[in-house]
């Protein structure tokens, strides 16, 4: 019944809303009408009708998994990218890692990764089940035909494909790099940069992995004429300057990315995005870090499910990390160690259940809180679900809670396991960012 509901309310929003927000493009043809609507179908399938359970099997999760025991004192960020380089013991300190790190056939068995997602996106497969497409090519000149060898060729292709590369390459993207579903992007065992051009969007497909990349100074791309699939050319606006947008998506799963420095945000997901799973990151030098959700009239938002996990957000960071609206969102073990306005940032209802978190302040006695509601009384927002269970407040942190945060929760009490507590959370994201892989070793 809920579900059929936010069928109704979503295809009237669609009717009033495509007009106005076509996310740059031009001309809304009966191309991408057709793939709007099959993209909010999957986003109903997506959506999971009691999230706080999978919360919790997440949580399970973490709480049986075994740790190794490394020291719990996280050093200098050069100091960490020169013991992954380097070699050394290979560790893998969380459960999304332990499935696929430190065995030395990583690369034999690349689509063993798609295995490994929790949370929210669990369910992204990827380019699971198709061929492997390797990049040869870091040239971006042809956005109609593109090169075959080329990132930009590759994403376009028709089904399931895992893409990689075949050696260190630093991509400028002439305009935004536009995916269809089932893609892998997979980078590890080559150093691959998308930088100093435009960003990556993800907009009306479902089941896409982007894995081990660094992505950085993205800047705004003046749009055109672009081919958007293997069978279709479409006419862009400009685009915005994110480094990853998800429009109207679903089962998205973002892994060990280094990201920082773009000219909007580090990573958007509006329009009804949902079952996202960002995990292992390493944020930097940003100001707008995670925007999910973009309008408070965009009612749809409330089927966004997202959770972010084993992050580090880490120096230079300001704000929204990540800032929410209308939707659900499980903000577990992540590390923040620098912010300088707010670290969780919300508006327009939104629950959100932080969970194992370290939280260290900047020095600024008017930055202390980790939370900020947007543009909301007291009398509002002291409703929003708002919970902290197990987090680690450093240097003064500390979150205003808020809703009943007491409830009981209807799900199996064996599943009642929390996080691992804040304390573990730099033990936990040690190894965020992307990783420098060797084949033929432990990564």
């Amino acid at each position: 019944m809920e579900l059929a509901k936010l069928k109704l309310v979503f295809f009237f929003s669609l009717a009033c809303l495509i007009p106005r927000l076509s996310a740059n493009i031009a001309k809304f043809d009966d191309v991408w009408r057709r793939r709007a609507e099959e993209a909010m179908e999957a986003t109903l399938q997506a959506y999971h009708p009691d999230p706080l359970s999978v919360t919790n099997d997440f949580n399970l999760i973490v709480h049986n998994s075994s740790e190794d025991k490394t020291s719990t004192r996280r050093g200098l960020f050069k100091t960490r990218i020169s013991h992954r380089r380097e070699g050394g013991p290979c560790k893998a300190t969380n459960p999304i890692d332990r499935c696929w790190r430190c065995k030395e056939d990583w690369a034999k068995n690349r689509q063993r990764l798609a295995k490994c997602v929790k949370g929210f996106g669990c369910n992204t497969t990827g380019g699971e089940g198709g061929p492997i497409y390797v990049v040869t090519d870091c040239s971006d000149d042809n956005l109609v035909d593109p090169k075959p060898g080329t990132l930009r060729h590759a994403v376009l292709q028709n089904g399931p494909l895992w893409i990689i590369f075949a050696n260190d390459m630093n991509i400028r993207l002439n305009q935004e790099l536009i995916m269809t579903s089932d893609k892998t992007i997979d980078g590890r065992g080559a150093d691959v940069h998308i930088a100093f051009g435009a960003g990556i969007t993800i907009q009306y497909v479902k089941n896409v992995i982007i894995h081990g990349i660094h992505i950085h100074h993205i800047v705004p791309a003046s749009g055109g004429t672009i081919r958007d699939s293997q069978d279709h050319i479409g006419l862009r606006t400009a685009s915005d300057g994110d480094g990853i947008s998800i429009f109207g998506s679903c089962n998205i799963w973002l892994d060990h990315l280094s990201m920082s420095q773009c000219q909007d945000g580090l990573i958007d997901a509006i329009q009804g995005s949902t079952a996202i799973t960002i995990s292992n990151c390493h944020f930097t030098k940003h100001n707008d870090v995670i925007l999910l959700g973009a309008s408070d009239a965009y009612s749809p938002d409330s089927l966004m499910q997202v959770t972010i996990a084993f992050n580090h957000f880490g120096q230079g960071l300001i704000q929204r990390m990540p800032r929410c609206r209308l939707g659900f969102f499980h903000v577990v073990n992540n590390d923040y160690t620098h912010w300088q306005m707010y670290a969780i940032g919300g508006s327009k209802n939104p629950t959100i259940i932080s969970q194992g978190n370290r939280f260290i302040a900047p020095d600024d006695n008017k930055a202390k809180s980790v939370t900020n509601r947007n543009y909301a009384s007291v009398d509002e927002w002291k409703h929003w679900l708002w919970r902290s269970e197990e987090d680690l407040f450093m240097n003064g942190a500390y979150f205003n809670t808020s809703g009943d945060i007491n409830a009981k929760l209807n799900f199996p009490r064996r599943e009642l396991i929390k996080a691992k507590s804040g304390t573990r959370a730099n033990r936990l994201t040690r190894y965020a960012g992307a990783l420098y892989c060797k084949i033929g070793e432990k990564c």
